[in-house]
């Protein structure tokens, strides 16, 4: 793993970390450690369109050297949307391929073309085997589409949070609160069907989790239960 440089914006240490790739390089993992725990949550959001995965206090996302939307330039203009707020952190590469991993999606294709159902899949699937409760966001690229998409994600109980153009929702793998994987799948397929597009993310996860005397754990964001 290559360290990071703190104190230096985001957008250079990705710049940074480009020129350590080998020259082979097609696919890239990476991961951020935001410096300040309270910007986490604003980090993921914009963040949103590289579909971010998340694991204690990291976002790990990927990139895909040519023709996709995780390309080298749509991860220097969200970090750049980072380095505009203010949010500093610490980024470093993880791993580097000379060909896509095994399932990956080869065909180019731009934010609009993503199926928001199979960016869903892909992020299930990173999750760790023994997941329980998730808690989830999808941001839309256009605020004309917020009321038709609270209409087919209505399954799911979206919720409005903070400034962002989306939802936050929670889902459960198999008891408790929150939809279950497929229903959260089925809605994102409406969205698809709809022509809405969108970019899911998972903000936090549990696992192994065995409630007794309730229905299932609850977290709280900024002092409210969600």
């Amino acid at each position: 793993m290559l360290p990071g440089v703190s104190g230096v914006t985001l957008g250079r240490q990705w710049r940074r970390v480009q020129a350590k790739l080998p020259e082979d390089w097609v696919h890239a993992r990476l991961s951020l450690t935001v410096t300040s725990p309270r910007q986490l949550d604003r980090a993921a959001a914009l963040l949103g369109p590289l579909t971010p995965g998340r694991a204690a206090d990291l976002l790990r996302f990927e990139v895909v050297r040519r023709g996709h939307a995780h390309s080298p330039a749509a991860v220097e203009r969200a970090l750049g949307r980072l380095d505009a707020e203010r949010i500093r952190g610490t980024l470093e590469l993880v791993g580097a391929l000379d060909a896509p991993p095994a399932g990956y999606a080869a065909t180019p294709a731009t934010a609009a073309d993503v199926s928001v159902a199979e960016a869903w899949d892909a992020l299930v699937d990173e999750l760790p085997e023994d997941w329980t409760d998730v808690y989830a966001q999808i941001l839309l690229t256009s605020s004309d589409d917020l009321d038709p998409a609270a209409l087919a994600l209505a399954p799911i109980n979206p919720g409005r949070y903070g400034p962002e153009v989306g939802f936050r929702f929670r889902c459960a793998r198999s008891f408790g609160y929150g939809a279950a994987p497929g229903m959260v799948r089925r809605c994102f397929a409406r969205l698809d069907e709809l022509g809405i597009v969108g970019a899911p993310s998972i903000l936090r996860v549990l696992s192994d989790t065995r409630p007794v005397g309730t229905q299932g754990p609850v977290w709280y964001v900024e002092g409210k239960a969600v």
